[in-house]
């Protein structure tokens, strides 16, 4: 997860996982966003195996982990106490049976082939680019699997220039609805569904406790530079968006191996 503007560059540097440590999300998204995605994959086999890449601290694995009671859940990420903070809440929430973790790079997944029904990705397939994820993703997928993600796409075909410039440097790679669907079909899968974040999901889950953490954050780290520099591209984010979320947002993706 980790946010919208989170460079490769930046995301090498510890100071990342620093800032999103302690919030309930890493970045946009919400339970209600989960339920409906999950609703939309047809036919979900009886205790699917559930593979979710990028997971943080694991919002939306203890959502998945709720909707689909028979499911076995193994949650990746790179960052082993965003993992631990998972499994301190599945315990509490009764749910840490059926939920495993593994530290691991999205890109050097340590599964066999062919190994899991349904693949979740919320916000973080922008680390290896939308194109290159699900590719590599794909042959983790049972034949007929499903991989569900959300992706930042831009909504407008003429953004003002300061949001074109920001993102210009933050994801550079970034596309419209219509380029990731492309996308998706160029790789072999069969596109079922999309539909786009509401900004609830962005302020109430993300921004807002986003914008407490960021304050204690710069008090911390004051005189730091490399972590001033990451205060300072996160307040540009969080004015971006303000000024011109009609944009662009997150978009969930849903296709079929």
């Amino acid at each position: 997860m980790y946010g919208i503007m989170i460079s490769t560059k930046i995301m090498e540097d510890s100071f990342i996982f620093k800032l999103y440590e302690g919030l309930p999300r890493q970045g946009p998204g919400s339970d209600q966003c989960t339920k409906k995605m999950f609703s939309m994959i047809p036919g979900v086999p009886d205790e699917p195996r559930i593979l979710d890449i990028g997971c943080g601290t694991g919002a939306q694995t203890l959502a998945l982990a709720e909707l689909a009671g028979d499911a076995i859940i193994t949650a990746v990420d790179v960052y082993q106490p965003f993992l631990d903070t998972l499994k301190k809440n599945g315990g509490r929430r009764g749910l840490g049976h059926r939920i495993t973790t593994t530290c691991a790079s999205m890109d050097n997944l340590p599964f066999d082939p062919g190994f899991f029904d349904i693949i979740w990705a919320e916000g973080s397939v922008f680390v290896m680019g939308f194109s290159n994820g699900i590719r590599y993703w794909k042959d983790f997928l049972k034949p007929g699997g499903f991989l569900a993600l959300s992706d930042l796409v831009w909504f407008s075909d003429n953004p003002s220039p300061d949001t074109r410039e920001f993102f210009g440097m933050e994801y550079p790679a970034m596309t419209n609805v219509r380029g990731n669907v492309d996308m998706i079909n160029a790789a072999g899968y069969t596109f079922i569904s999309s539909f786009g974040f509401p900004d609830s999901a962005w302020w109430k889950n993300f921004y807002e406790p986003f914008e407490i953490r960021l304050a204690e954050f710069e008090t911390i780290y004051a005189g730091n530079e490399e972590a001033m520099a990451l205060v300072e591209v996160s307040r540009k984010e969080l004015a971006i968006f303000r000024a011109h979320s009609d944009e662009y947002g997150y978009q969930f993706f849903l296709m079929q191996k």
